[in-house]
């Protein structure tokens, strides 16, 4: 349970100390489509609201004075305030509960400010940097200073303001007010349809194949009748042939609705009979109507609905659970779209009264959502909270879908700025973050600091990229030889190395390599002089060629960038001055090894072995380094699995919201993945023909990401 104070310059969180690690910067970023929802609903609860909402009702003279040539104490005025909000709760549209909520969202808290700053964390126009500091900076101690007076005087706060509950406002009004978009322009009515179908078991893939997965049906969807379950499952459920649906047969209603599905009733009753007298299903009748229940649905059953229970259910499930109605009705929004309250209380035979406190219960614990969501309906309605999520997702996709996509040329203009190409980064926070966008990807060494690094940090210098590497944020990697004293290499950084280092070459290693990684196999790096003395070799130039195979290989690496540099640069001519002591300098330098073997060497950390796990993050750092993601974008990183594991990976993303597939862009295939926030800034680089301004010239590498 942490504690938090907002101010005008800042939030405060406190968290309780723990023996895990506390949230980071990522505990601020928020998603905007359910942002504004929410703080809405939690301004309800505020002593705030409870402040503001005695100021308006006092503006509106709903608390007159019983003398007007006097002034009403505070502490009346805050009683009569609390009694009228106590009433006022009963009605949403009341208008002074209306204006008290605008006037917290857009005067109090800069709620629209708030809303646009998220989208440009979103679409990365600024970005959220995290800072560990010893002691508070002069900012942040004012900031402390107002979160120590709130704490000491929190208990003096008035009665009104710490009674303050949440409130179920009316969300048509409030749109108005608030200029808010409904839901009902945003879902899609075929979204909603397939994803019912989905929910509800209807969709060809989502049948019961065989005996057990009717026992699914019935734990997943709760009760159903026979015909019901028939149309939930495929006909080969039973094993039995199709039934000839010309021919006549002895059903009711509910069974001859559901005949051409042709499944067998009568075997399918023997089936569930059999289950039955195996205790895993039994007879219940709800709402006036014969259905099928599992067994562990036995207790909530008869408490929430008097079911009478046959004789011989196990005792382990007959026991009480906490709150029978409202896990039915939350598993009915959960299996269900957007509803009203009268379709949950015909399932169940119960009243409407009932449904609507246990839906407003479950609103509370923020498991459904009213509102008005479905296209041309009219009136409240409810949704779970992860279902409107999906419908939301999957309808957006769709209307992405819908637009045309852009020229190839305003991608080529939106990716150097998505890569920060010619940014204002600088320093070693500007290397990091730049090493960060393109962990994994492997370019000539030669192209790291000569082309691709200086095009996106400002006066760039080796220094703060060996800053990186010696403090061990930063690790780099060899991935095979190029002609001419050159090489594959990519950065990493050290604490999602594993994530995005490849996989190590081949075994065929010779007897002095195999010696080298023994050695450290141990742990710990070794100067060239101590690694040859470890594996017992007195031929530097034999030791150095064993120890840059291993790196090509991408087993070894070191702790600095400069025997890569020395690397690049061929063999360096032995000097000839002479030092203070009289000993040249090229002594010196072949006591401690070869320009190419400074620095530390060391074995590079294990690439993740689940396959799963890196292809999930390999898709993550497509989508942060491309923003759009096409074939072409993946096969040119030469990524093991191909576009084919990508896509399938992304799909995934697809189905859960994480990312959305479309033609984004013309002429680059129809297999296009982006989030959403990020195909709206594609958008803006477009040009007018008429009206297009002049534009600059920028010079990439072949070899550069963007």
């Amino acid at each position: 349970d942490g504690a938090a104070m907002a101010g005008d310059d800042g939030i405060v969180v406190r968290i309780p100390d723990s023996d895990g690690e506390p949230p980071g910067a990522d505990l601020f970023l928020f998603d905007r489509e359910e942002l504004e929802a929410t703080v809405t609903e939690e301004v309800g609860g505020s002593a705030l609201f409870a402040a503001r909402f005695r100021e308006c009702a006092a503006r509106a003279l709903l608390l007159p004075r019983r003398d007007p040539g006097r002034r009403s104490p505070l502490w009346q005025q805050r009683q009569r305030a609390s009694q009228l909000l106590d009433v006022a709760r009963k009605y949403p549209s009341f208008p002074i509960v209306l204006e008290t909520v605008r006037e917290v969202l857009q005067d109090v808290y800069d709620l629209p400010a708030l809303m646009t700053l998220t989208t440009e964390l979103a679409t990365r126009k600024i970005r959220m940097v995290e800072s560990q500091t010893d002691v508070p900076s002069p900012f942040a101690r004012s900031l402390l200073f107002g979160y120590v007076a709130a704490f000491m005087y929190e208990g003096d706060s008035p009665l009104a303001e710490r009674r303050a509950a949440a409130l179920s406002l009316d969300p048509t009004l409030l749109a108005e007010l608030l200029g808010r978009a409904e839901l009902r322009e945003l879902l899609d009515p075929a979204v909603i349809e397939q994803t019912e179908l989905e929910l509800q078991r209807l969709a060809p893939d989502r049948k019961a194949r065989d005996v057990e997965g009717v026992v699914d049906l019935l734990r997943m969807l709760g009760p159903l009748s026979v015909g019901e379950i028939a149309e939930r499952s495929q006909p080969s459920v039973l094993g039995t042939p199709a039934v000839d649906s010309s021919a006549p047969v002895a059903v009711d209603g509910d069974q001859a609705a559901s005949a051409e599905h042709s499944v067998d009733f009568a075997q399918l009753e023997v089936s569930l009979g059999q289950l039955q007298r195996a205790n895993r299903v039994l007879r219940v009748t709800i709402a006036g109507t014969q259905q099928w229940a599992v067994v562990e649905d036995a207790a909530r059953l008869r408490d929430a609905l008097g079911v009478p229970l046959p004789i011989g259910v196990p005792a382990a499930f007959i026991e009480p659970v906490p709150d029978p109605v409202g896990d039915l009705v939350s598993r009915f929004a959960r299996t269900h779209g957007p509803f009203i309250v009268q379709d949950a209380a015909t399932r169940f035979g119960l009243g409407t009264a009932v449904v609507t406190d246990t839906l407003r219960r479950l609103a509370a614990d923020r498991r459904v959502i009213d509102g008005e969501f479905r296209p041309g309906a009219s009136g409240t309605e409810w949704c779970s909270v992860e279902v409107l999520r999906r419908l939301r997702s999957r309808s957006l996709a769709a209307l992405r879908q819908e637009v045309e996509p852009v020229e190839q040329s305003a991608l080529g203009r939106f990716l150097p700025v998505w890569q920060n190409v010619g940014s204002a980064l600088r320093g070693v926070d500007g290397v990091a973050q730049v090493i960060e966008q393109l962990a994994g990807v492997s370019l000539p060494a030669s192209a790291w600091e000569s082309l691709v690094l200086p095009a996106r940090v400002a006066n760039y210098s080796q220094a703060w990229l060996d800053e990186l590497t010696v403090t061990g944020e930063v690790i780099w990697s060899g991935n095979g030889v190029l002609p001419g004293s050159d090489g594959w290499v990519s950065l990493h950084l050290a604490d999602t190395a594993r994530l995005t280092l490849a996989a190590p070459g081949g075994d065929d290693t010779t007897e002095l390599q195999r010696s080298i990684l023994e050695a450290m196999a141990g742990g710990g790096a070794y100067f060239f002089r101590q690694l040859g003395q470890a594996v017992g070799s007195t031929d530097d130039k034999k030791l150095n060629a064993a120890l840059w195979e291993l790196v090509w290989a991408g087993l070894v690496t070191n702790d600095t960038f400069s025997p890569l540099r020395s690397y690049l640069g061929g063999p360096a001519a032995p000097r000839r001055s002479r030092s203070p002591r009289g000993r040249s300098s090229s002594a010196r330098v072949m006591s401690s090894g070869p320009p190419t073997g400074g620095g530390r060497w060391s074995l590079l950390p294990l690439a993740e072995g689940d396959t799963t796990i890196r292809a999930k993050a390999m898709a993550e750092s497509l989508l942060e380094r491309h923003g759009v993601v096409t074939r072409g974008a993946v096969v040119s990183e030469g990524l093991r699995g191909g576009f084919a594991l990508a896509y399938k990976v992304l799909s995934g993303f697809e189905e859960s919201g994480r990312a959305r597939r479309g033609y984004f862009v013309d002429g680059l295939g129809a297999a296009q993945f982006a989030t959403g926030a990020t195909v709206d800034r594609l958008r803006n680089f477009t040009v007018d023909p008429d009206s297009a301004p002049k534009l600059e010239a920028i010079t990439l590498a072949a070899t550069d990401p963007a």
